[in-house]
């Protein structure tokens, strides 16, 4: 199938890459003429594991164009993901501006033939009619024309532009570090919308998908394929990663009681767990939760309760036990250390989680900031931004280029991405360099026993 993807940040581009590598023809569109160029070389502006590899197959292939032509792209695709950002504004409702012009842009470029308009961004509830307007005002301004009536004057005219097109919501459940992976196996499918025609075609579109022929293990039965109205699919998505956040905040604010009657968290994340109505996932305590989507999406729905008259006071709530567990590693800090005026703290990993280098709402940045407001001097260590240009974007931090680096002359060491390459440091001659072998396990991510082996003071969250 023929398919345009308008944006080429995380979603935008590992979905037209993967649609491309499961043998779709596919124009990806942005108007970062630089970034543009760097894709058509085959290399991917973001750090993604496998996303580099899949995009150049597919270049290889000639199943994969990249372009600023927004005209271009429309006039190929005969599905057209929207995959711009939506960030937070300060209320807390999402930026829909891009969507917005990238609407109006179809709008302007659509001719005869029928399409399929996807929402792929993270949007409002409602926003698929609202697209579906802002589309047809696209058309609108497209076909008034002034002509000569004579006698000097001009009326419109309004030329007859056939254009056919409905609109879908198809959420993405992607996780940065590993989102290749997630595309080629999920654990559902959602397409919102009202027409057949328009759900046939996105069916055709991830058929591949759905029978797991590119999955890691391809005898699991298909991939379940939700298929509800436009504004259940953008309402899933919110509703999703609102409940993930909230089980982390639970956990993080169980871990906090924990530590003050001598539970160890881990042991009753465990135990809690095994029950199939919770699961073990999302049960790691730790310092909170970050990202480009847990904080907008919950402060979006937030958002939109409000709007409607109503206190969404559960989700307020775990907005709360987040900001507060970020500071955690703080107040374990002044337990160990007391005064932090003076003392030098090293920061194992920058981003908010491992396998990305995406620092969007990351804890360290709130830590940082803390550790400098009490006169810490802050280093850092991070596998990916203490290699790139990240780095010279940070203040209030040096950012080491090794761990030993980081370990010299520190008073104290804070764990706060669990980064795998974490587990095989030295840790033994980190702990010789420090000035106090302190180290704050700010994700339960570190084996206790071998942390004081190696002449650590260890101290976890909740344990």
């Amino acid at each position: 199938m023929r398919v345009c993807v308008i944006g080429t940040g995380y979603v935008g581009l590992v979905t037209g890459a993967c649609l491309a590598h499961i043998g779709h023809d596919v124009i990806c569109v942005d108007n970062n003429e630089e970034k543009v160029k760097l894709m058509k070389a085959g290399q991917s502006p973001i750090f993604e594991p496998g996303l580099s590899e899949i995009m150049q197959a597919a270049i290889q292939a000639g199943k994969i164009q990249f372009t600023t032509d927004l005209g271009a792209g429309v006039s190929h695709g005969d599905i057209l993901f929207i995959a711009v950002g939506t960030p937070p504004l300060p209320t807390g409702e999402s930026d829909t501006r891009y969507v917005e012009a990238v609407a109006r842009g179809i709008g302007a470029n659509l001719n005869g033939g029928y399409k399929v308009i996807v929402n792929k961004s993270t949007v409002p509830i409602g926003s698929g009619d609202w697209v579906r307007m802002i589309v047809l005002d696209g058309i609108a301004e497209r076909q008034k024309t002034l002509v000569p009536v004579g006698g000097g004057r001009t009326e419109e005219k309004l030329p007859e532009i056939t254009a056919q097109f409905d609109v879908v919501s198809n959420p993405e459940f992607l996780r940065e570090g590993s989102a290749v992976y997630d595309t080629f196996n999920p654990d559902r499918i959602v397409l919102g919308g009202n027409s057949s025609r328009a759900v046939a075609m996105m069916q055709e579109l991830y058929a591949p998908i759905v029978e797991r022929k590119y999955a890691e293990d391809q005898s699991l039965p298909p991939v379940p394929v939700l298929v509800t109205d436009l504004s259940s699919a953008e309402m899933i998505k919110y509703a999703a990663n609102a409940f993930l956040a909230t089980k982390i905040s639970f956990i993080n604010e169980v871990a906090n009681i924990c530590d003050r009657v001598g539970a160890d968290v881990t042991q009753v994340a465990k135990g809690i767990g095994l029950d199939s109505r919770i699961g073990n996932k999302f049960l790691n305590a730790g310092i909170g939760w970050g990202g480009s989507c847990f904080p907008k999406d919950v402060a979006a729905l937030i958002h939109t309760a409000d709007d409607y008259g109503y206190e969404a006071q559960l989700l307020k709530s775990a907005v709360c036990v987040n900001q507060r567990q970020r500071l955690i590693a703080v107040e374990k800090l002044q337990q160990a250390l007391k005064i932090l005026k003076g003392k030098t703290v090293g920061l194992l990993g920058l981003t908010f989680k491992p396998d990305t280098d995406d620092m969007r709402d990351a804890p360290a940045l709130n830590l940082i900031e803390q550790l400098n407001r009490l006169g810490a001097k802050v280093k850092a260590y991070d596998p990916i931004v203490s290699q790139s240009g990240l780095r010279d974007g940070l203040t209030g931090v040096l950012v080491e280029t090794d761990p030993e680096r980081l370990a010299d002359g520190c008073d104290a060491l804070v764990l706060v991405t669990e980064w795998q390459q974490f587990n095989n440091l030295d840790y033994g001659q980190m702990a010789k360099l420090m000035s106090h072998p302190v180290i704050i396990d700010g994700r339960n991510f570190l084996d206790p026993e071998k942390m004081v082996r190696a002449g650590f003071q260890y101290i976890g969250v909740g344990r």
